[in-house]
C-alpha cells in the first residue's frame, strides 16, 4: 500500500492482464456485524483488509466478539443478541458502513439490555448525516443523543424503554444506510411481533438493499418486501450463523478496471477476477454503463474481461441512482468522449465521504473538462483538443476520488489529445485508498504499460560512502518508487566471483556471473536487506573484501555493460529511484532528476567506520580514509565512465546533513520542477 504523500504517474498508454480484486467493503462489513450478532461461529473467507472492516472488527471485539484472524479468513464467535460488554467507546474512522449499523444496533441494545456506547469518528464523519437514522430509533425509545451538533456524529447511546407496536419509519432519499442499518438491527428486538419499517420518500441506491437482504437471509432472516416502500421482519427472527461465508470481491472497484479495459484495452482484455456478471452486487450493473459508452465485455461466473470496443468512448446520459459509487468512475471516463456526459440522480454523493459532486467538478476542471455540476447531477464535457492540462488532484481522504482520477493518467489515448504532448496526473495522499482497496496502485501498475522514456528516473550517483544508497532508498520511500542499488549489484557479483574463486582479472567468467544476475539469479531489495536467491546477502556485501573487489571488477567494460542491461530493466512504474557512481550519466542519462551526492573523505569515513563498527567489523579510521581515496582515484581516472557529475546534476554536499534534510532537499528540487520532470517533450 502507497502511504506516500503524493504520487506521481507518468501517462500510461496501454492496460491488459489479469487483477484480482478485493473483497466488497459492502458485503464484508455487514458479513462482520451479522456475524458478530449471530449465535455460534462464523468463518468470513476473502475478506477486505482496509480501514473500515478494521475499524467493525475492533468494534466487535470491544463488544465482546472472540475474533481469531490469519490473512483474509476471520473466525467470529457471535454475542448471540446478548451484550457482553455493557460500555464501549467506539471509533469508527469514516466508515459509514460501521457507523450508521452500529448506531441502529446498539442503540435497541441498549434499550432493551442497558449499556452506555460513544460512536465517533474522524472529522468528516461527523459531517456526514445522521440524523434520519436517529429520527427513526428516538420514536421507539432509544436514547440518543448527538454530542456535537443534532444529526450529526459523535453519538451517545444510553438506554431507553422500546415501544416497537408502531411502523417505523425512515428516509430513503439521503442514504440507503439508514434503511440496511435497520434492517440489520431490528431482527434483535422481534421476539414479540412482526416489524415494519415504511419508507418515506424514494429510496436511492436500491441495489445495496438487495445486498443487504441476501445476506440477511444467508444469516437466517427472511425479510418481507412490498415494493421499496415497506419491509417486514417476521416475529422471533433471529441470527443464525451460516458456518461458513464467501466475500465477493467488490464491484464498485472492479469499474476502475472495467474502465482501464475500455480506454486502454486495445491489444489484449483486462480480466478481474472475483467478481462476474451474477454478482449480488448493485454495482456490477457498471457493466451495462460501459457497454453503453463502448465498452467490449464478457463475464462468467467470478470473472470480467473488458477491451476497448468502440473508440473514442461514447458520451451517454444516465440516471446513476442504481450504482452511486461505480457512476463516479464514469464522470472521468466522459474525458475520452467527444461529447458531454450526463449523470443524473447522484444526489447521494453529497453526502459520501465528501461532496462528490463538488469535489468531481473541481478536480476535472484541473485537467482542463468544462464540467456543469447541480444538486443531484454532473455534466462532462472533456478538453478542447489540444487543451488538456498536467493536474496535482485532490483527493478530499476519499478514497474513490483517488482510484478514479487514476484513468486520467490515460490521457495520451484521449480523442482530445496531442499523444506528443501528454500530461502528467499527481494524485495526494494515495493512502486514501486503504479505505477499501489498499493495494489499487499496485495492481493498477501490473495491468497498465507505458513507454519506459515516460517512466520518471531519479538518479543519486556520488563516491563511496556519501549516503547515495541510504538517500535513495529514502527518497524510493517517499515517492512510492522503485529503487535500485546499482553498487550492490556490482558488490553482488564481485562476491558471487569471490564465493567462486573467479579471478577478478578474467573478463569472461565476470561477465558470466554478471549475466547470471538477470537470467538466473533472483534478486530482491527489501529495505536495507538485499535477497539473492532466498538468501539475505546485505551483510556478506558490506565486507571490505567485498567492495574492494567491486571495485576492481567495475573496471571491465563487459561486466558494466552486462549490469547496464540489467539496471535498465528496473525502470518500472510508476517511478525509479536509482543510486551509483554513473547512474545519470551512463545508464540513465535521460533521467528527469538527477542528484549527484558528495560529502568530505573524513565525513564519509566517519560513516564508514560507524557502520562497520556496528556490523561487528573491525577497522580504522586511517584504514578507511586512505581506502576510500583510493577508490575515489580509481574511480574519477578509470578509463570507462569516470566518476563526475552529469552536466545537469544537483551537487549535494551532505557533510553537515540529516538524511532527513537531505531527502527533503532532494525532494523540494522534485516538487519544484513538476510536472515538468515527469513529462518532456
Amino acid at each position: 500500500m502507497y502511504t506516500t504523500a503524493f504520487l506521481d504517474l507518468p501517462p500510461l498508454l496501454q492496460a491488459g492482464g489479469t487483477v484480482r480484486l478485493p473483497g466488497s467493503k459492502s458485503i464484508s462489513n455487514r458479513v462482520l456485524l451479522l456475524a458478530g450478532l449471530s449465535q455460534g461461529t462464523t468463518i468470513v473467507h476473502d475478506l477486505l483488509a482496509s480501514d473500515d472492516t478494521r475499524v467493525m472488527l475492533e468494534a466487535l471485539r470491544a463488544l465482546g466478539c472472540d475474533i481469531q484472524q490469519s490473512g483474509d479468513t476471520v473466525h467470529i464467535e457471535g454475542l448471540g443478541g446478548r451484550l457482553k460488554a455493557m460500555e464501549a467507546d467506539l471509533f469508527l474512522g469514516n466508515a459509514g458502513t460501521a457507523m450508521r449499523p452500529l448506531t441502529a444496533a446498539l442503540a435497541l441494545l441498549s434499550a432493551t439490555q442497558g449499556g452506555v456506547f460513544t460512536l465517533s469518528g474522524v472529522p468528516r464523519m461527523h459531517e456526514r448525516p445522521i440524523g434520519d437514522l436517529v429520527d427513526a430509533l428516538r420514536p421507539l425509545g432509544c436514547a440518543i443523543e448527538c454530542t456535537g451538533n443534532e444529526g450529526y456524529p459523535p453519538l451517545r447511546l444510553a438506554g431507553g424503554t422500546l415501544n416497537l407496536r408502531q411502523p417505523i419509519q425512515v428516509r430513503g432519499d439521503v442514504s440507503s444506510q439508514f434503511l440496511t442499518a435497520l434492517l440489520l438491527a431490528l431482527p434483535l428486538v422481534s421476539q414479540h411481533q412482526p416489524l415494519v419499517i415504511e419508507v418515506v420518500g424514494e429510496l436511492i441506491s436500491k441495489p445495496y438493499i438487495d445486498i443487504t437482504l441476501n445476506l440477511l437471509a444467508r444469516f437466517g432472516i427472511q425479510v418481507q418486501r412490498e415494493g421499496w416502500s415497506r419491509f417486514t421482519i417476521p416475529q422471533g427472527s433471529a441470527y443464525r450463523s451460516p458456518g461458513v461465508i464467501h466475500v465477493e470481491a467488490d464491484a464498485s472497484s472492479a469499474s476502475y478496471f472495467i474502465a482501464a479495459g475500455a480506454i486502454a484495452g486495445a491489444e489484449q482484455p483486462v480480466r478481474i477476477e472475483g467478481v462476474g456478471g451474477d454478482s449480488i452486487q448493485g454495482d456490477i450493473r457498471f457493466l451495462e454503463a460501459a457497454q453503453a459508452m463502448g465498452a467490449a465485455v464478457r463475464s462468467g461466473p467470478n470473472w470480467i474481461e473488458v477491451s476497448r470496443g468502440s473508440w473514442p468512448l461514447q458520451a451517454i446520459d444516465l440516471d446513476c441512482n442504481h450504482i452511486p459509487d461505480a457512476a463516479m468512475t464514469l464522470a472521468v471516463m466522459g474525458l475520452y468522449t467527444h461529447g458531454t456526459t450526463r449523470l443524473r440522480n447522484i444526489a447521494s454523493w453529497r453526502v459520501k465521504e465528501t461532496d462528490r459532486i463538488a469535489a468531481m467538478a473541481c478536480e476535472l476542471r484541473k485537467l482542463g473538462a468544462t464540467v456543469v455540476e447541480g444538486e443531484d447531477f454532473i455534466e462532462v464535457t472533456p478538453p478542447e483538443a489540444g487543451r488538456w492540462q498536467h493536474a496535482s488532484i485532490h483527493t478530499y481522504d476519499d478514497h474513490r476520488m483517488a482510484m478514479c482520477f487514476s484513468l486520467a493518467a490515460f490521457n495520451p489515448l484521449a480523442p482530445t489529445a496531442e499523444p506528443s504532448r501528454p500530461v502528467s496526473v499527481r494524485i495526494e495522499d494515495p493512502r486514501c485508498v486503504g479505505k477499501t482497496f489498499p493495494d489499487y496502485f499496485e495492481c493498477l501498475f501490473k495491468v497498465a504499460e507505458t513507454r519506459p522514456d515516460w517512466i520518471p528516473v531519479i538518479t543519486v550517483d556520488g563516491p563511496t560512502a556519501s549516503g547515495k544508497g541510504t538517500l535513495a532508498s529514502a527518497l524510493a520511500t517517499r515517492l512510492g518508487y522503485q529503487f535500485l542499488d546499482s553498487g550492490s549489484l556490482y558488490r553482488i557479483t564481485a562476491l558471487l566471483a569471490i564465493e567462486n574463486e573467479v579471478d577478478l582479472d578474467d573478463t569472461q567468467a565476470l561477465e558470466q556471473l554478471a549475466r547470471q544476475l538477470g537470467d538466473s539469479v533472483r534478486l530482491r531489495f527489501d529495505g536495507e536487506h538485499i535477497w539473492v536467491d532466498q538468501r539475505d546477502v546485505s551483510l556478506d556485501l558490506r565486507q571490505e573484501e567485498v567492495g574492494q573487489a567491486a571495485s576492481r571488477i567495475s573496471a571491465h567494460p563487459a561486466v558494466r555493460q552486462a549490469l547496464m542491461d540489467l539496471q535498465l530493466g528496473f525502470r518500472g512504474l510508476p517511478g525509479l529511484v536509482a543510486d551509483g557512481r554513473d547512474m545519470g550519466t551512463v545508464v540513465f542519462p535521460d533521467a528527469a532528476l538527477k542528484v549527484f551526492l558528495t560529502a568530505s573523505v573524513a565525513q564519509r569515513a566517519e560513516r564508514r567506520h560507524k557502520q562497520l563498527i556496528s556490523k561487528g567489523f573491525s577497522a580504522t579510521l586511517e584504514e578507511i580514509c586512505a581506502d576510500l581515496e583510493a577508490r575515489d582515484l580509481r574511480d574519477r581516472t578509470r578509463a570507462v565512465a569516470p566518476l563526475m557529475p552529469a552536466a545537469d546534476a544537483h551537487k549535494l554536499d551532505n557533510s553537515a546533513l540529516s538524511i532527513d534534510e537531505s531527502v527533503n532537499t532532494v525532494l523540494g528540487w522534485w516538487v519544484e520542477g513538476w510536472p515538468h520532470v515527469i513529462v518532456r517533450h
